[in-house]
């Protein structure tokens, strides 16, 4: 890997403290519905009491975990860079190529964003509900789109960074 993208840290800014802050929560969440998953699986095996709608949450709390770690992720450039091909170009070569990979994987993000926006609206408008426990799924879908259009906007970060030479 080039020493430019090994020893840079990743950029501040609004966006940076954002982005940890979801990354916190996603960890948070995790947390919360791994242990709500270890309750439910013991309840179940010591107590033979199911804890109904259980996998309802853990789908949806694992979903906005992982949503909650893509800015933080993008933003640290903590993706897989395969620079087999492009190791002995010059780095600023490098760097372009980088961001128009970036400019690529933001707006897929944008559509992304947008799409979930109006699945959201969607699943309101239409009172979609978990199977079991009957829990409106609107405002998760409202949340994974926010995490996306934060991924995005940390990869638009990285594209006027890479573009600039500054990253």
């Amino acid at each position: 890997m080039p020493e430019a993208f090994s020893t840079r840290p990743p950029p501040g800014g609004l966006v940076a403290r954002l982005a940890t802050l979801l990354a916190m929560a996603g960890g948070i969440t995790l947390l919360a519905t791994a242990t709500f998953s270890t309750v439910s699986v013991l309840s179940r095996w010591l107590l033979g009491w199911p804890i109904p709608g259980d996998f309802e949450l853990i789908a949806i709390g694992s979903g906005l975990g992982a949503f909650g770690f893509l800015a933080f992720g993008t933003l640290a450039r903590s993706n897989i860079l395969v620079d087999t091909l492009t190791a002995w170009l010059p780095v600023r070569v490098n760097q372009w190529i980088d961001a128009f990979w970036s400019l690529v994987w933001a707006v897929v993000l944008v559509v992304l964003a947008e799409r979930m926006v109006q699945g959201a609206v969607e699943t309101a408008r239409s009172g979609t509900t978990t199977m079991v426990l009957g829990l409106s799924t609107w405002w998760a879908v409202g949340i994974g789109a926010f995490c996306i259009g934060v991924t995005a906007l940390a990869a638009f970060r990285w594209v006027f960074l890479l573009a600039r030479g500054r990253g």
